[in-house]
């Protein structure tokens, strides 16, 4: 009389491990060398750049945990499915030291290397994301001057203001000029000083990976160095008001002696047409009610009552 032996249970840990190793491996590859250089916000500032990595980075250590849970369920739907007519019950599955350990010591490590790695990025020199707010850690490297010149190290000065619902910008190294439009030179050491005329508006220049609140009577402060030539989108990043949705402009980045010439070149203009002596003194904020330009019509001024913006005077003249 022969007895028939149960067929014996594979190896399935080793399976899902094989399995799980060379998913993830080629996952990690492919996100590095083919998904990362094209990862938002690109490559045209140390900022963006650092946040580029940051999210590439994110992306490999979240692939392997991905495609684990995925092949789990796959590999349980097809490998542990019940038979057709089979309901009976499943044996009972008690404690397993083995499993325990591996899942308590698995998510210790994913969460302390997140930690970590969030922790540095956040704290080296000006920071991850480029919002360093009113009261900076960290100094921009480079060499403060009341007036900018190409070809050194000199930082330059650009206030971002915010009214509803439009972006102007003032370059106090050229008189306080303001414009309309960001223009930016490249290799250059930027500080951005942001604020607001009226309610919280939210500055975020997309390809410089550059994203602070423009907060009234409050200078926030973003460092930022572009690193290649191009256009810029600026929108409002928080909800301002009924037409929040097109609060946004453009901006360049251009050779250093291209912006010089620029902002020399519209310092003129605004001086000649007399738009710099109506433009209140620069300063990190500004209080629109007291501005002595608007004097006792300041109830009639377009823009204090909400329309668009013109806090400098009827008609607003700044439009290089």
């Amino acid at each position: 009389m022969t007895t028939t032996q149960p067929a014996s249970e594979p190896r399935h840990g080793l399976r899902l491990f094989l399995i799980w190793i060379i998913l993830s491996l080629a996952a990690t590859l492919v996100i590095w060398f083919v998904w990362y250089p094209h990862l938002p916000p690109g490559r045209m500032s140390d900022a963006a750049r650092h946040q580029q990595f940051d999210i590439a980075v994110l992306a490999v250590s979240a692939a392997p945990v991905i495609i684990f849970v995925v092949l789990y369920f796959v590999y349980s739907l097809v490998v542990w499915r019940a038979k057709p007519g089979d309901d009976s019950d499943g044996e009972p599955i008690y404690g397993n030291t083995k499993v325990q350990a591996s899942w308590i010591i698995g998510t210790t490590i994913i969460v302390m290397w997140l930690f970590v790695f969030g922790t540095v990025e956040l704290v080296v020199p000006a920071g991850a994301g480029a919002g360093e707010g009113p009261s900076p850690i960290w100094k921009l490297a480079g060499t403060q001057s009341a007036t900018w010149t190409p070809g050194g190290n000199t930082i330059l000065q650009v206030q971002v203001i915010g009214q509803q619902w439009t972006w102007t910008y003032r370059y106090p190294q050229f008189g306080g000029m303001e414009s309309t439009e960001l223009m930016l030179p490249v290799d250059t050491p930027i500080t951005f000083h942001v604020t607001s005329l009226d309610v919280i508006h939210s500055f975020w220049a997309y390809q410089l990976g550059v994203k602070a609140d423009a907060n009234p009577q409050v200078d926030n402060v973003a460092f930022v160095t572009a690193k290649a030539l191009g256009s810029v989108t600026v929108r409002c990043n928080e909800l301002c008001g009924l037409w929040h949705g097109a609060m946004f402009n453009y901006g360049h980045v251009v050779t250093q002696t291209s912006f010089e010439s620029w902002a020399s070149g519209v310092q003129s203009k605004e001086q000649s047409d007399g738009v710099l002596a109506s433009l209140p003194p620069y300063a990190l904020a500004y209080d629109p009610t007291v501005i002595p330009q608007l004097g006792k019509n300041l109830v009639t001024v377009v823009g204090v009552t909400g329309a668009p913006g013109y806090y400098y005077g009827p008609g607003n003249p700044v439009t290089p």
